[in-house]
């Protein structure tokens, strides 16, 4: 890689970090309502550095050279790591965390996680409420593509930029086009998410915050014990809907905003986050009402918390630490699949589970058929090749294989520094929600933690986040480099 490929890079890392200065910039209209003046020095310093960073980056990248698949991949991986780092002085500054405590609360919003290192969210300035549902929601969709719409560049690099941060689906031929519509459905989904809530009785700022926070399945809450502070069955109900939504492809939400509802239905995704639902949350009530011992209450926490889970938000009613192993694991399957790509959720992602699921129907029919038989198979709406099934099962097979792999390096980690009284059951879960960019806890997240593990976590949900990839060709280039 030459130093020109380099400058690139850097020239938009730069631009990247002009964003969360402006992110930075606006959120100083928070603490001016709210009369918290002493946030607004933190929040414009944060600002500031964030400009200055980018705006060195940017000179120092100075190129009009085109971005590559190679170089978006390297702009995604190096941003997701820089973004956290300036996005945590707000908590240091106003709320006083020590700086690791505070990359992993920074980590956790951008990222969509939701683990965080705050015992007393309530007790948060609004400030600092606000930027922890800003950074989820805009994290949601993602930094890049929001860069990618107000920015202008040729169609092909922008087209990189948006496959380097986990996207593939486009909902018109121009990506410009397409980023922006997205926005647009983004935006007025939660619109609706936070009136939703309202009609369910939840506060203002609550339902602004929570609103944010649910529809980017993002799960952060301003309540100390998330949505259990509430014990309100109809803010329970109000929010299943909201998660659904966000783990749904915006591709879908399109299609059924011009009318056309039945693309709900036909996508292969859609459907299988339904059926995953009903399985997993029946499974998951028969198995707690052991627990619980009446069935209302095993179907309300367990149909909860398998929402929350399966689209990855996080929002929390139970204490799941108190659950039986098999409960726990029944959660873990549902936050290691995720919810679709091409929406907000985490996970390995639904398309990837159908696929592998579909390719052993079709590597039987390829073993038990002659071989000069062609074999086909429909995956969705869509009647694939021999060759395009293969490619399609490679590709899930390779994502799944790697993400097992580092779920084992943090699992590894996790199991030699968490306390008493947390098994293995709990540590697999608290790796698989942190790399899943879920948020579900058993309760080792906090802010007693080791290091070790606060580190471990936030290299989890950075890999998560980026599903792997992009950051394996981020150090191959880096050692092609400098090895």
């Amino acid at each position: 890689m030459s130093w020109n490929d380099f400058k690139i890079i850097l020239r938009d890392v730069g631009s990247l970090l002009l964003i969360v200065g402006l992110l930075a910039l606006v959120s100083i209209a928070v603490p001016l309502v709210f009369g918290e003046y002493e946030a607004i020095y933190a929040m414009l310093v944060t600002s500031v550095l964030a400009g200055i960073a980018g705006l060195g980056l940017k000179f120092i990248g100075k190129t009009e050279g085109e971005i590559q698949l190679t170089h978006a991949m390297a702009i995604s991986s190096i941003a997701w790591l820089v973004i956290p780092l300036l996005g945590s002085i707000p908590y240091i500054l106003i709320e006083g965390m020590s700086p690791l405590n505070s990359v992993f609360e920074s980590t956790s919003g951008w990222t969509g996680t939701g683990l965080t290192m705050i015992t007393a969210p309530s007790q948060l300035t609004h400030t600092i409420q606000f930027w922890r549902s800003l950074t989820q929601w805009i994290g949601g969709v993602g930094v890049i593509v929001l860069i990618i719409s107000i920015i202008t560049r040729p169609g092909t690099s922008m087209y990189h930029l948006y496959r380097a941060e986990g996207r593939e689906e486009k909902i018109f031929p121009r990506i410009m086009t397409t980023v922006r519509m997205i926005w647009w459905i983004y935006f007025l989904l939660t619109i609706l998410s936070i009136l939703i809530l309202l009609v369910a009785g939840m506060p203002l700022w609550d339902s602004i915050n929570h609103g944010m926070t649910t529809i980017s399945t993002g799960g952060f809450s301003v309540k100390d014990s998330s949505i259990a502070s509430y014990d309100n069955p109809l803010i329970e109900l109000a929010l299943i809907p909201i998660m659904v939504m966000g783990a749904i492809p915006f591709l879908v939400h399109y299609k059924v905003l011009k009318g056309n509802v039945g693309a709900f239905f036909k996508d292969v995704q859609s459907r299988s986050l339904l059926i995953l639902l009903f399985l997993g949350g029946g499974l998951l009530v028969a198995e707690n009402f052991l627990s619980y011992g009446w069935w209302s209450e095993a179907f309300r926490y367990s149909i909860f918390q398998a929402v929350s889970g399966l689209t990855c938000t996080g929002l929390q009613t139970a204490t799941i630490h108190t659950w039986a192993p098999n409960a726990k694991l029944i959660i873990i399957l549902l936050m290691l699949i995720g919810g679709a790509a091409g929406s907000t959720a985490g996970g390995i992602k639904i398309v990837r589970a159908a696929a592998m699921f579909a390719g052993i129907g079709w590597w039987y029919r390829k073993l038990s058929l002659p071989h000069e038989v062609v074999v086909v198979q429909k995956f969705g709406d869509k009647v694939l090749s021999d060759d395009e099934m293969g490619a399609q099962l490679n590709e899930a097979a390779i994502i799944s294989f790697l993400w097992v792999l580092f779920l084992f390096m943090g699992i590894f980690v996790m199991l030699h520094i968490a306390p008493l009284p947390y098994y293995v059951d709990d540590v697999i879960f608290e790796v698989v929600s942190a790399q899943s960019n879920v948020g579900l806890s058993t309760g080792i997240t906090s802010p007693d933690m080791m290091w070790v593990g606060k580190l471990m976590l936030i290299f989890n949900m950075w890999i998560g986040r980026l599903e792997i990839i992009p950051i394996i060709v981020t150090f191959k280039v880096l050692l092609r480099r400098f090895g």
